[in-house]
């Protein structure tokens, strides 16, 4: 085969597949591989892989379509196609990845598996065959099983190709240098000796020549700052030593700092770095052509990149923030261009972006309602650009999360308002995509969200109906639908299901309840090294217990809590900084408690409960404003007193539901959400505060509350309890009637 074959058959020499927790290695493998120079000697050499090119430009790498995608989608699929070799960077987060197993699996089932390189960063092979350690393995399940005819994983093991870049192992160097053996069929030594003669003669010359181009550059620099202000024949002299500077400084910032990242020189790439944001500064915008100034943003925000991915967050805002300045004078230039709009509009999302990661919400709504108008504005000049909808419907969403936790509810719902007619507008557009409908849902699920926190049980149940049928409709067209979708399904139902009981919709609360659960099952079983699969079956079968709890249906209850319990006690002794497990599981144990009191077992149910409520004051002295931690917490004190209150303790049984009481209080005055208004109604209740209590069961009778615990304490306290008749017809229509078309709802 020739050099042309080969890049006529693969537009890409390699695809890289990872998680996006790994990004600093996949940029630095990125430019690793596209801007290494293969040495003369080997250079036009026929191997297996064919004839051996100069440069393994180009290597493909999408981080912004999978950072949002939920299919691997057409994009992905084709590149994947054209790629000559698939490389994996291999850790814990990648092998948890759907993404990263779906793009092995589809690689595979292209008959390309002697082409897949792996890159271990971190984590172990082969650890999840270890008792205790499954949480280390690197390496994808897709990875690790061959396929069968059918394109199937099957139980036969196979032991992937893989360079370790872990301290210790191969490191960095020599990894980088095995991958591009493998995928040149060439030697690992004959690149080794050629690589340590390089280095040499590189290191110095590196040096010296970053020394020369930063004394050059300053000098320029200094000229053309003199010339600008001599007399006017002398003009297009300083312009021409400006432009001579910026192009070194280009020069710096590109292929420069390529070079000194590969021989690990940080120290002169960030004198580099320095130098020409002290450049910048010194130069006025507004005797800069258009070109220059373009220019200087594309440096600047390569500059940010850098400083985010090393975890400098405050320079990286400082190159941002730069940049941004600069972007928006070219908007300015020309103020009806809506790409130079939709491009500061992407500036300020990067400010917005650092501002958020530094924990100042104020300056990043800011920043993302700025960038929100402006996309409003270039979207409005080309409505039918689905790339300018898309990020405008992204950018509205992003600002509705923002004001919904700031309690701004009608704010919220002016965004995610927005948000679904641009994701509706999409779909219409293109129906048989299955990205924009999975984004409709999305939309759906969100304004589902805001109307329970308000307490609109019907507008809640009936938002998570539209999105449930569209999460139905996706796996229904394609029985084989990827896991992803398969997931979207499940939660959705999980999420209904949840929200049914509320309203005393039990049997179809279970039915949805049910459904959820049996599909995390198959899910974990088809893939039972992936810790998220194992949550959502430990987390909506806690969910199951509860409702059979309720339903009297004991047996099944426990055996749900029990497998609850089982799966959350082994997620957390993997990862006991996960807090997300942590709450969850105290969570269940909670609702493990409930029911062993109900089955007249107070001493089991004082273990569980104590046990969840120390979790949950450990994460609520790191998260003191976290209002799910405080319902949990108030939760777990009402059963503490309950179990009290079995052993005739009235003192402690009152301390308790006191505690919870005010633990749950400040959530009332920020919202309706009918489970924060129950609990407090029930600490009220069980302390006899029956007047105090009367205005919370108002209003959880005025929304359609209708949940069976609930129903059971009021008639133990001799409450006459009367849902809304309206709520309740409403409610009637939002459960048993068709939900109309998403397109049209």
């Amino acid at each position: 085969m020739t050099q042309d074959s080969v890049v006529s058959a693969f537009r890409y020499r390699a695809f890289i597949s990872y998680s996006h927790q790994d990004k600093a290695w996949a940029d630095w493998l990125h430019r690793a591989l596209e801007t290494y120079a293969i040495p003369r000697r080997l250079v036009g050499r026929s191997t297996a892989a064919g004839v051996i090119p100069k440069r393994l430009a180009p290597i493909f790498r999408d981080r912004d379509e999978l950072a949002s995608a939920h299919d691997l989608g057409r994009k992905v699929n084709e590149a994947l196609a054209q790629s000559a070799n698939l490389i994996v960077i291999c850790s814990p987060r990648s092998a948890g990845s759907r993404w990263v197993n779906e793009e092995v699996l589809a690689y595979k089932r292209l008959g390309r598996s002697e082409r897949i390189f792996c890159l271990i960063v971190d984590g172990e092979p082969h650890a999840s065959d270890i008792a205790g350690r499954q949480g280390d393995e690197c390496f994808a399940p897709a990875l690790r099983f061959q396929l069968d005819a059918d394109g199937q994983p099957t139980p036969e093991r196979t032991e992937p190709i893989a360079a370790d870049a872990r301290a210790g192992k191969d490191g960095k160097g020599n990894a980088r240098l095995k991958l591009i053996a493998g995928m040149l069929e060439v030697g690992f030594d004959q690149l080794k000796q050629r690589e340590l003669q390089r280095r040499t003669r590189r290191m110095s010359a590196i040096a010296a020549l970053a020394l020369a181009v930063m004394t050059l550059t300053t000098t320029l620099a200094i000229a053309a700052m003199i010339a600008r202000r001599a007399a006017e024949n002398a003009r297009h002299d300083a312009e021409r030593r400006q432009n001579q500077a910026e192009d070194l400084v280009g020069f710096m910032l590109g292929d420069l700092n390529d070079k000194l990242a590969q021989v690990s020189r940080l120290d002169i790439m960030q004198s580099v770095d320095d130098k020409a944001m002290a450049y910048f500064a010194s130069l006025p915008a507004s005797d800069a052509t258009d070109a220059a100034l373009a220019l200087r943003v594309t440096a600047l925000e390569k500059i940010g990149s850098v400083h985010m991915d090393q975890g400098q967050t405050p320079a990286a805002l400082a190159a941002y923030q730069a940049a941004s300045l600069l972007a928006a004078e070219l908007a300015r230039r020309s103020p009806d261009d809506p790409a130079r709009k939709a491009a500061y509009a992407d500036s300020l999302k990067w400010v917005g972006q650092a501002y958020w990661y530094q924990g100042d919400l104020d300056k990043a709504l800011r920043n993302f309602r700025s960038a929100g108008a402006l996309l409003q504005a270039a979207h409005s000049a080309r409505p039918g650009d689905n790339g300018l909808a898309f990020n405008l419907a992204a950018a509205r969403n992003n600002i509705g999360h923002v004001l919904q936790a700031r309690a701004d509810f009608a704010g919220a719902q002016v965004e995610y308002d927005a948000t679904l007619k641009l994701y509706r507008g999409l779909a219409m557009r293109e129906p048989a995509n299955p990205r924009w409908q999975s984004y409709l849902g999305y939309a759906w699920d969100n304004l589902g969200r805001l109307a329970l926190e308000q307490g609109h049980l019907d507008r809640a149940i009936e938002d998570y109906r539209v999105n449930q049928q569209i999460k139905a409709r996706i796996v229904a067209r394609n029985p084989a639908a990827n896991h992803d979708a398969q997931q979207q399904l499940l939660v959705s139902n999980a999420i209904l299901g949840r929200t049914l009981a509320l309203c005393g919709e039990l049997d179809a609360a279970l039915r949805y309840t049910g459904d959820a659960v049996k599909d995390a099952k198959a899910q974990a079983a088809y893939d039972s090294a992936n810790a998220f699969q194992q949550e959502y079956v430990a987390l909506y079968s806690q969910q199951l217990g509860g409702l059979l709890r309720q339903a009297g249906q004991w047996d099944a209850a426990a055996a749900a809590d029990a497998e609850s319990l089982a799966i959350f006690g082994k997620l957390v002794a993997r990862d006991g900084l996960n807090t997300d497990w942590q709450q969850e599981y105290a969570q269940a144990r909670i609702e493990t408690a409930r029911l062993k009191l109900q089955r007249h077992d107070p001493a089991g149910a004082q273990a569980l409960a104590d046990a969840a409520l120390r979790t949950l004051s450990a994460l609520r002295r790191k998260q003191p404003s976290n209002p799910s931690l405080a319902l949990l917490w108030a939760q777990a004190s009402i059963a503490l007193g309950d179990i009290a209150a079995k052993r005739n303790d009235p003192t402690e049984a009152r301390a308790a539901w006191s505690r919870a009481h005010d633990a749950i209080a400040p959530a009332l005055h920020t919202g309706s959400d009918p489970n924060a208004l129950a609990t407090a109604a029930n600490a009220l209740l069980r302390l006899d505060a029956t007047d105090a209590a009367a205005p919370l069961i108002a209003r959880l009778a005025a929304m359609g509350y209708h949940a069976p615990d609930f129903d059971t304490l009021l008639a133990a306290k001799h409450i006459t309890y009367t849902v809304d008749a309206d709520a309740m017809r409403r409610i009637a229509v939002a459960t048993r009637e068709p939900v109309t078309s998403p397109m049209n709802h």
